[in-house]
């Protein structure tokens, strides 16, 4: 059937097409020098309009494209129209009966997915959408005209909400999964450990993403969320107890790891490492010759005297050497330091060798060469960088020797084997789940040894349990973007943060809470507390009270209870500790810096050192061009590590803390703590 239009209209339309013709399954709309063919498959709508003197048909077709014939008599397009219409009708029924069947049975598709018991992961949303998409591209009807079908319209809003809102649709279904957890597992999660686990940290162990990082504020109880896990991917059959890997950043941390899963899971066959026994353990497995740990990595006393010995020697016997190192101590830290043969001075050794043995880690820790090294830094820094490696080699070097002499590595050389064994093929690494605690401590070369453990198997998952806010210890090496920028570094995965602390009151959480979150770069969480403190939980108080502190407490504090007295560094104890056995002899009194206390606890807490200068908290930056270069960058923000410092520790306290603070020089933290409402009494 054929459709032209009049020779009057064709001269008056003057338009590029005057027929159209119908075909097996769509139309052909013609002119003398122009051709368009539109099969009912890309036919979106038509439309029949009538003109001053004749008829128009409107055909629209993708991207909004709109063919338009003009100039036919009114009744015959009339006719034209109906009979087309009800052409296209019949042909877009049948088709929607083909395109119902595509989409249901994606649907049941989803749906198996869905209910399937299991987490929802990231990757099989991928496989959800490619499914869709397929499905989509193989249909008969144009997408847009779905909704026009009541066979077609809910398969369809169902499919193309797994397009548009997937995020949305992928929490839907995880929170179903996770409230089937919590109650198929109630009995699990309320044994596992010695008090029952509340709903973030039943949460956040049920989490089934292959990248997880929980977020655990101080006294949240990352530990017993960790071992809940191990337990709980047991208790499904998600893995078994040697596919399970939980790492710990210190020995002692392992070993209490260790112990809570006996007594929790009643099973010793998963064991926490550290990092360092597991590269042993893979250099062990992958190698012909196990490798030993050198002796000079557990005696600081033997590590200090070789850097030492090897440092006098090279100052004894190049004098442009000793001048390098006088420049580079009175420069950069500030040191003053006496005429002639200063090297001598043992007093001045003891002070430098733990920045000899910070400075060799790190050079170590990069494992690079010289050049690579140098090659690495900033330009700003690169000359002076470059002098200062150069004064460090023969230390290096001496390093190096000690540990061939002993045919030993030491821990930075065990992790870059253990890359390299990976690497190579020769482990091939059995663990599906990687558990990973207190991951704000977490390096680059920490981070380049779980990479290589994940490319063994892209299907290994990663559980890291820390605090962003806790992250202190950039010194030797830790990077906090690894654990602020989690999903950049380790993967797309799920952000979960346990909410309630058992540790402190609301007051104490209040103030140290409020006074980290200012630094913007820390991540948002939050931490509740259960028990309720009044405005002096936290109080600043003159430096000259601490006598007249410590003689209060002795009135009402019990023997049982803890007493944890906190300064920047060692050397500050203040000296009236000294008579504390006499004085106040049922106080239970503990001094250690805020890094050692870094997982203590106590009843009250008294920081002291909240003073301005060389000696004060915060500590201004004394660091050496070795770690301006190759140490991970510092945050733009004003004494982001200090400030996380404090945090660390104003929660180590369970009731009360008091922070001392020098009167004619305070801390810069004062006025900062004075504004977020913490009082300043002027006694106890």
């Amino acid at each position: 059937m054929e459709l032209k239009a009049t020779s009057i209209g064709k001269r008056l339309a003057q338009h590029p097409y005057d027929r159209v013709e119908i075909l097996t399954a769509g139309v052909k709309v013609s002119g003398d020098n122009h051709e368009y063919v539109i099969p009912f498959n890309q036919l979106l709508a038509m439309s029949c309009k009538r003109g001053m003197v004749w008829g128009e048909l409107e055909f629209v077709v993708p991207n909004n494209q709109v063919v338009r014939l003009h100039g036919t008599e009114w009744g015959e397009t009339q006719r034209f129209y109906q009979h087309l219409s009800a052409l296209w009708a019949r042909w877009s029924q049948e088709m929607s009966e083909i395109a119902a069947s595509v989409l249901n049975e994606q649907c049941q598709h989803i749906a198996a997915l869905t209910q399937r018991n299991k987490w929802l992961k990231r990757q099989d949303i991928e496989g959800i959408q490619q499914a869709i998409r397929a499905a989509f591209s193989a249909l008969p009807l144009p997408l847009s005209r779905l909704t026009e079908f009541e066979n077609c319209r809910d398969a369809w809003l169902e499919c193309n909400s797994w397009l548009t809102h997937v995020e949305k649709r992928r929490q839907q279904a995880n929170q179903k999964f996770t409230q089937q957890m919590l109650s198929q597992y109630a009995e699990f999660f309320q044994q596992i450990e010695s008090s029952p686990l509340n709903p973030s940290q039943a949460r956040a162990v049920v989490n089934g993403e292959e990248s997880v990082l929980v977020l655990a504020g101080a006294g949240s109880g990352k530990t017993s969320v960790l071992v809940a896990r191990a337990g709980w991917l047991m208790a499904r059959g998600e893995a078994s107890a040697d596919q399970i890997l939980l790492l710990a950043f210190g020995r002692k941390a392992a070993q209490e790891m260790d112990q809570r899963i006996q007594e929790r899971l009643h099973t010793d066959q998963i064991s926490a490492r550290t990092f360092h026994s597991l590269a042993l353990h893979i250099i062990q497995q992958g190698s012909k010759k196990a490798p030993q740990i050198s002796k000079l990595e557990s005696d600081t006393e033997a590590r200090h005297k070789l850097l030492i010995t090897a440092w006098r020697e090279q100052c004894q016997e190049k004098k442009a050497q000793a001048k390098g190192w006088r420049q580079w101590l009175t420069d950069e830290l500030d040191w003053e330091i006496d005429e002639g043969n200063y090297w001598q001075d043992d007093k001045l050794a003891r002070r430098l060798a733990p920045r000899l043995e910070r400075w060799l880690g790190i050079i170590r820790t990069h494992g690079g060469s010289q050049a690579e090294m140098i090659a690495s830094v900033p330009d700003e820094v690169r000359d002076l960088f470059q002098k200062r490696v150069r004064l460090m080699a023969p230390l290096v070097k001496a390093w190096k020797t000690a540990l061939k002499a002993e045919g030993a590595v030491d821990f930075s050389g065990l992790i870059h084997q253990a890359v390299n064994v990976l690497d190579n093929g020769r482990f091939v690494s059995p663990w599906k789940h990687i558990l990973v605690d207190e991951f704000q401590d977490i390096s680059p070369q920490r981070a380049a040894l779980l990479a290589a453990l994940r490319r063994q198997n892209s299907h290994t998952a990663l559980y890291a349990v820390g605090d962003d806010w806790q992250a202190i210890y950039r010194f030797s090496g830790a990077e906090l973007l690894l654990t602020t920028s989690f999903t950049h570094h380790f993967g797309e995965g799920d952000q979960c943060a346990l909410d309630t602390t058992y540790r402190f009151n609301d007051r104490i959480g209040q103030i140290a809470n409020a006074f980290v979150q200012q630094n913007p770069h820390q991540l948002a969480k939050p931490l509740n507390s259960l028990t309720t403190g009044d405005k002096k939980a936290v109080t600043l108080l003159p430096d000259d009270r601490l006598e007249a502190l410590l003689d209060k407490l002795s009135g009402y504090a019990r023997h049982d209870e803890r007493i944890l007295v906190l300064a920047r560094y060692h050397y500050l104890r203040p000296a009236a500790l000294e008579k504390a056995d006499t004085r106040w002899p049922k106080l239970n009194i503990d001094f250690m810096t805020i890094h050692a206390s870094k997982g203590q606890q106590a009843d009250y807490v008294i920081i002291v050192g909240l003073q301005d200068g060389k000696e004060g908290f915060p500590a201004p930056a004394r660091e050496s061009v070795i770690e301006q270069g190759l140490l991970p960058q510092p945050e733009d923000f004003p004494d982001a590590e200090e400030r996380r410092l404090l945090y660390v520790a104003l929660t180590r306290a369970r009731h009360q803390v008091w922070l001392l603070y020098n009167k004619p020089n305070p801390s810069r933290f004062v006025p900062i703590l004075e504004a977020l409402g913490v009082p300043v009494a002027k006694k106890p």
